[in-house]
């Protein structure tokens, strides 16, 4: 039963980043035809830097379920959330450090992928 419940939370995680990754990639489709490839390369590590730690989230604080391991489940959400925050700052780190994209289509990728976590109640269904 524990298993059931923490493939379900899984699942609607994962739905959730396949989502951010979509419009990762269609706000880099938009950057790349209003202005040039570049920006829209640059919108979309804005967006990745978005989705994938939500991915690792998704995995480590979904990993564990049940009242009998409520320990555990707090444990893993922790960190997830940990690790999250870390691959968060190491991804914008080499963004800006190595790679020297440009600013704005940047945060622009990544606060736009941020909002579909953020509006996921107006389009998922609570089942």
């Amino acid at each position: 039963m524990t298993n059931i419940l923490a493939r379900r939370g899984r699942t609607a995680a994962y739905k959730l980043v396949l989502v951010q990754v979509t419009v990762a990639v269609l706000t880099a489709i938009v950057f790349s035809t209003v202005w040039e490839l570049y920006t829209g390369l640059a919108a979309l590590a804005g967006g990745m830097v978005a989705a994938i730690p939500n991915f690792v989230f998704a995995t480590l604080a979904f990993s564990k379920s049940g009242a009998s391991q409520s320990d555990k489940v707090l444990k893993s959400f922790y960190w997830g959330e940990a690790v999250k925050l870390l691959l968060t700052i190491v991804f914008f780190s080499l963004i800006f450090s190595q790679l020297k994209l440009a600013f704005m289509p940047v945060f622009v990728g990544y606060l736009v992928t941020l909002m579909v976590h953020w509006t996921a109640p107006l389009y998922f269904k609570q089942s």
